[in-house]
């Protein structure tokens, strides 16, 4: 490349990326979402300047009754909590630090305050009700005395009066006429006792409580309407309003800011335009040139593209050939591992029937010495010579029977034969099981008597380990058996094929996952290189000397694996054995239809 066209490699991207950072400056100057906080912020000013008037409302709709409100005033706390928190969590928050520290104590301020005249108000309602219940029975024990004695009528009449006015005085609920209130009750209520004593001398003591029961009123009413002033006289409602109005001018100076800008990007953007047109069209012209260009090496792609696709057909052939021919290498090691089982049994079957053969004579020979004895006791005249000739033979060959245990040999011998026998049925039985070739595809499995059968296959492979179960309680999960079974026996042959001495030990453990179950096969062999763990499901990867391996039993287990929508795990360290994990649900994906797999040695 010459240097004109390196410099001219640079300077072009170069000054692409300018263009398009100055672009995006000018947006970002020119967009308004900058100022979403303040805004954000503004709003929860004025909902927050709502809540305060609301507040009044509730405050003075409180203190202006002298009955239970209803509905109640609600608490409007934790909505000022809310406000108070959200403003705090805005960006704009740190301009209005100084401010929402004011307005926060403001309003704990208010609450204070509403607290306290609610706990008034409560005062003022029970005193209240107190009043009205003692002059109700100073009423009656005027309307009592005045029937009793006429005379004292007309003092009566005058304590019923005073009784209607402290009545009347008492039942100013305006907090803001509290004065007028007062000045109206104090009268009457200080003329009671006075009054209840002229009525009637018993009657002093029922104006003394109705008196001390204003008196109490009157103080507590007094002290609600202190604090209905104190309340009233807060000031962090203005205090909000300019909060609000500055931060509201705050976000029109920003907006009229962020509009100049939005000029610039206008211009900008209509250079930019004028530019990408001219662009455009050297664009076209080279675009032409290349057309022309493309035509030409499209007839050698695809000449190409054929070359690649026979070649990778080849590949694909000649790796299918390879699967074969390790299927055909794995299913000779099972036969010759269940030759080797079932050569045993059939030595065991074949001495016995022998032996039994050697020892048929002696049997046959006793039998012909009975049939003689038969014969001469039958004869006409019986001759007791010959009679006792037979029956002396017959003894004869029956304590030779005896003697050489031949019955019990026989016996023995037959049972040891059929002792083999039921071994070679165990056998095909669990080598049937294992293949599940007389199933359907997918079925129901127990996956722990799974495990049984193919340790019983796997035997031969196992001899120099020691093998250890721990299988938990499993349901029964739908899956293809065969196939299940290969993975199982897979990982077995691997784990007995990395462990190297005596002393190998191989632990199977299966316990219920939330979303399947689980089957996991650890041993203490050589272990797994940590950079080989992430290879080790790659077909044709292995880790053993060659000749030994061909890497494809971990690779076709974790293909069924994940065809039954499960997952294979590896854990290692090496020199310190190998945890393989694998994970099934107990409702596979549909699975695809496929010839029955055999075994992989990887």
């Amino acid at each position: 490349m010459t240097p004109t066209r390196k410099k001219r490699g640079i300077l072009v991207p170069a000054t692409a990326c300018a263009l398009l950072a100055t672009l995006g400056f000018l947006f970002v100057m020119s967009n308004p979402a900058a100022y979403k906080s303040e805004s954000q912020a503004l709003a929860l000013l004025r909902e927050l300047r709502e809540l305060d008037q609301r507040w009044d409302g509730d405050a003075l709709r409180l203190a202006g009754a002298l009955t239970p409100v209803i509905p109640a005033v609600p608490d409007r706390r934790p909505v000022l909590a809310r406000i108070l928190h959200e403003l705090e969590q805005e960006p704009a928050s740190d301009v209005l630090a100084d401010d929402l520290g004011a307005l926060r104590a403001g309003m704990e301020e208010k609450v204070s305050a509403y607290a306290e005249l609610h706990a008034r108000h409560l005062r003022s309602l029970r005193t209240g009700a107190d009043f009205r219940e003692r002059l109700a029975a100073l009423a009656n024990g005027a309307a009592a005395a005045r029937v009793r004695a006429p005379s004292s009528a007309a003092r009566a009449d005058a304590l019923l009066a005073q009784i209607e006015r402290a009545r009347l005085a008492a039942n100013v609920t305006d907090i803001e006429a509290h004065t007028l209130m007062a000045q109206m009750l104090e009268p009457p209520v200080a003329s009671l006792v006075s009054a209840a004593g002229a009525v009637q001398p018993e009657l002093r003591a029922g104006g003394r409580a109705a008196q001390q029961a204003g008196e109490e009123f009157l103080s507590a009413r007094e002290a609600e309407a202190t604090t209905w002033r104190r309340f009233a006289m807060l000031t962090v409602g203005a205090r909000v309003d300019v909060v609000a109005r500055r931060v509201s001018d705050a976000i029109d100076a920003g907006l009229d800011e962020k509009e100049r800008w939005r000029v610039y990007l206008a211009a900008y953007a209509a250079a930019l335009l004028v530019g990408i047109g001219y662009l455009a069209a050297r664009l076209l012209a080279t675009q032409a040139a290349l057309r022309i260009a493309n035509q030409g090496l499209e007839s050698r792609v695809q000449d190409r593209t054929r070359d690649l696709t026979r070649t990778l057909e080849q590949l694909k052939e000649s790796e299918a050939q390879l699967v074969q021919s390790e299927k055909m290498s794995s299913l000779g090691q099972l036969v010759a591992g269940v030759a080797h089982e079932v050569n045993t049994p059939l030595a065991y079957v074949k001495n016995s029937l022998a032996t039994v053969r050697d020892r048929m004579p002696e049997v046959r020979e006793t039998l012909e010495q009975a049939e003689r004895m038969v014969s001469a006791t039958r004869m006409e005249p019986v001759d007791p010579r010959a009679l006792h000739d037979a029956m002396d033979a017959l003894a004869t060959r029956l304590f030779h029977l005896s003697q050489h245990q031949v019955m019990q040999d026989i016996e023995a011998l037959t049972s040891d034969g059929l002792h083999g026998i039921s071994q070679i049925t165990d056998l095909v039985a669990n080598l049937r099981n294992f293949a599940r070739l007389d199933r359907s595809r997918v079925a129901t499995f127990d996956v722990n008597e799974g495990i049984r059968t193919t340790l019983l296959i796997a035997r031969p492979a196992l001899r120099h380990v020691h093998v250890e179960m721990r299988l938990g309680e499993l349901p029964q999960i739908t899956c293809s058996p065969s196939q299940v079974n290969q993975v199982v026996l897979n990982l077995l042959t691997n784990a007995a094929q990395a462990i190297e001495g005596e002393a190998g030990l191989i632990r199977i453990t299966t316990r219920r996952e939330a979303d399947g179950v689980a089957i996991e096969v650890a041993d203490n062999g050589k272990g797994i290189p940590a950079a080989a763990i992430p290879r080790v499901f790659d077909p044709f990867f292995t880790t053993k000397e060659v000749g030994k391996g061909t890497g494809l039993g971990l690779s076709i287990a974790y293909k069924i694996v994940t065809q039954h929508g499960g997952r294979i795990e590896v854990q290692s360290h090496e020199g310190a054995g190998a945890t393989f994990r694998v994970v099934l649900p107990l409702r596979p994906p549909v699975l695809p239809a496929a010839a029955p797999v055999l075994m992989e040695v990887a």
